[in-house]
């Protein structure tokens, strides 16, 4: 995702969690002058926002038209690390944009774990459909959802190899598969299923997904957590996922990692064991837990590598 009208800052404090008060110049050489802007991130931060801090706005031209109380909103802020200065997004809206457009990104390839299959050896869903924001399940709103869709002789080779050692039967269960549905074209099972351009259509499966996001700012020494402050909308979330597995769905959780330089995710055990806990229930259940971190420059955020995720308590 992509700002615009951005400009930088010098942090001077945070009166209350949806305001903070920044130094600025217009203009190179200008007066400096003392704004009001608008903090996109409620969490504390407390490890982000120290006096001094260079920080990030992006400026509103069109503030007064929208009947806007201010005219800048703080979307990063530099975090000084081993002597060196970490650029970091702080903006808590951006993670579910990048999320999307990270999902759009892979429609044609996708690269998702799914529940029963090995993906270190190959990739069962041949696309992503019908990715959609802000889906309601049960008691609760997931952040995205969409359609995974498989060949079905690959689903059923599956089902047939299940309770055979699966790395012997598989392509024999594959080929047994295939041959019972005489208007699918045979493909390799070795590799990740790809449709030439020119090939007849595959018949399909398809297997809803939902995903939630969870923006991270917070980060010692290389290894990124969440939350930094207690979140009881966070884990109803969590267990919704787990009993939507139970009903057959796959369930993603994403922790969107608003920075580089991590080299592992964990839960933030010490302000919120719970969270941690419950995090771990969902794997168990079968939620794929995922960590990304992401390419920050003063005007734009891409999700990028994956990153190591640890659950453990100690």
């Amino acid at each position: 995702m992509r700002y615009e009208h951005m400009i930088q800052g010098t942090f001077i404090s945070r009166p209350n969690r949806f305001i903070a008060h920044v130094a600025i110049r217009r203009e190179a050489g200008g007066e400096e002058e003392t704004v009001v802007c608008h903090v996109k991130n409620t969490g504390r931060c407390r490890e982000l926002l120290l006096p001094g801090a260079g920080v990030i706005l992006q400026f509103h031209p069109e503030a007064a038209a929208l009947g806007r109380k201010t005219e800048y909103s703080l979307i990063g802020v530099l975090k000084e690390r081993n002597g060196e200065l970490l650029l970091i997004n702080m903006d808590s809206q951006a993670p579910n944009q990048v999320a999307a457009e990270w999902l759009h990104a892979m429609e044609q390839a996708p690269t998702l774990p799914v529940n029963g299959y090995d993906g270190e050896k190959f990739l069962p869903a041949l696309r992503l459909a019908n990715i959609r924001r802000e889906v309601t399940y049960g008691q609760s709103r997931f952040d995205l959802a969409f359609d995974m869709v498989f060949d079905m002789a690959f689903d059923m080779a599956f089902d047939m190899a299940f309770d055979m050692a699966f790395d012997m039967a598989f392509d024999m269960a594959f080929d047994s598969a295939c041959a019972q549905l005489p208007d699918t074209p045979l493909i390799s099972a070795s590799a990740p299923a790809r449709i030439p351009s020119s090939a007849p259509a595959f018949q399909s499966c398809t297997k809803p997904a939902f995903m939630e996001v969870k923006g991270v700012t917070l980060e010692e020494n290389g290894i990124a957590m969440f939350p930094d402050a207690p979140t009881e909308r966070g884990i109803k979330h969590i267990l919704e996922l787990a009993e939507a597995v139970k009903a057959g769905y796959e369930a993603y959780i994403l922790f969107v990692i608003q920075m580089k330089g991590i080299r592992e995710f964990t839960p933030n055990q010490k302000t919120h064991p719970q969270f941690g806990d419950a995090l771990r229930l969902a794997h168990e259940a079968g939620v794929h837990i995922l960590a990304y971190d992401c390419i920050v420059t003063a005007d734009t955020l891409e999700i990028d590598r994956a990153v190591p995720v640890s659950l453990s308590t100690f």
